[in-house]
Formats: C-alpha cells, sequence, structure tokens
C-alpha cells in the first residue's frame, strides 16, 4: 500500500493583469471586487489624466502633476509606463514587489498598450482581457460618462476596434455585460483561484 502523498507547497502569489479598450468596465470591475473583499493587492496607476468628479486620490488612481510623474519615471519606479489619449498613465515596481513579498496577488489594470508591456517584463503574469458584449455597447458606456467631445470620443472607439483584436495574446476573456459586474469580478476570482490550482505554479520575477 502506497503512502499519502504530501501536501504540496503554498502557491505563489501572482501578478493579475486585467486589460481591455477604455470603457470596458476595468476600473468599475476592479472596485466591485474591492467591495467584495477578495483578500488581493489593488495596485493604485499613477496618471497625469485630471481626476473625474467620483474619483478619490489614492483609491482610484494617483493623482500626479507632469512634473511629479517626470520625476518618478527618471528615477525607474515604474513597472510600466505609457502615454494613453494625451496622458501619462504609470505602475510602481515597488508597491508591486512590496505587495509580493506579503505572499499577496497583485491585480493591476491596464490598457492593452501596457499589457504588452508586462507581458514582455513579466511573461508568468496573468492576462485577463475585458471584452464589451457589443461596440454599441461600449459606445452607450463611454457616451454616459460625458467627459470628452465628440470627437475625442471616436478616437476612444476607433482604437477599442483595433484592441479588440489582441484578445488572443491574453490567456483569458470576460465579456463584461451590462449591469453584471457581481459576475464579472466572481469570475475574475474564479481565474486567480484556478491558477493557483496548477501543477506547475506561475513564477513571478520582478
Amino acid at each position: 500500500m502506497s503512502e499519502p502523498s504530501l501536501p504540496l507547497p503554498p502557491s505563489p502569489p501572482l501578478l493579475v493583469i486585467v486589460s481591455g479598450p477604455s470603457g470596458v468596465g476595468k476600473d468599475a470591475a476592479l472596485k466591485r471586487m474591492r467591495e467584495l473583499a477578495f483578500p488581493f493587492h489593488f495596485l493604485v496607476t499613477c496618471t497625469t489624466r485630471p481626476k473625474r468628479p467620483d474619483e478619490v486620490d489614492g483609491v482610484d488612481y494617483h493623482f500626479l502633476t507632469t512634473e511629479q510623474f517626470a520625476e518618478m519615471k527618471a528615477r525607474g519606479e515604474f513597472l510600466e509606463h505609457a502615454v494613453v489619449y494625451g496622458y501619462d498613465y504609470g505602475n510602481s515596481k515597488r508597491e508591486v514587489r512590496e505587495a509580493l513579498a506579503r505572499g499577496q496577488d497583485v491585480v493591476m489594470r491596464i490598457d492593452v498598450q501596457g499589457a504588452a508591456t508586462i507581458k514582455r517584463l513579466v511573461p508568468d503574469a496573468v492576462f485577463v482581457f475585458l471584452m464589451p458584449p457589443s461596440m454599441q455597447a461600449l459606445e452607450a458606456r463611454l457616451r454616459k460618462r460625458r467627459t470628452e467631445p465628440e470627437e475625442y470620443l471616436q478616437i476612444r472607439l476607433h482604437a477599442a476596434r483595433l484592441e479588440m483584436n489582441e484578445v488572443d495574446k491574453f490567456d483569458y476573456v470576460i465579456v463584461n455585460e451590462d449591469d453584471a459586474l457581481d459576475e464579472t469580478a466572481m469570475l475574475l476570482h474564479a481565474i486567480i483561484r484556478a491558477e493557483h490550482c496548477r501543477v506547475r505554479p506561475r513564477c513571478i520575477e520582478l
């Protein structure tokens, strides 16, 4: 009679990238995950974009001046950074390392361009693409924001169509249906739990 197998060692923490076109609901999905008290470290992105009325500095984004962002960039503090629709965005390398060192999974939302950068730097990260149910639904969401003029909105929609073609470069895809944030949050949680059940765990090295 064979001896029972020993318990497997704990799975190492993950870096989870949530991406997709502008307006698909990346921010809303992660906000809902925080509200549901999922035990992840949600990385707060730095940006020079103006704060919207319903946003909170340090919670939704770290809102920086152009000068502050440039100083952080010069010091090499960003894991990745990019210019998106005329504004700078970047994610703190130190914050990711500290969370991983604590054994926490790190969840970060990022545009498709930034996700490609992370893929080159950290190929063992988990990449999840959020997709709208349709382009019409995406346009309706962007118009509901009322934060940009028509020509700017059309630029976003054109970019979204191009970004949709990048979905095959991701590990998972979730269709973020209208009024279904709980389902999207639960699917993201399920993906992370499944990843921790891999026989050959991912190894995040920064």
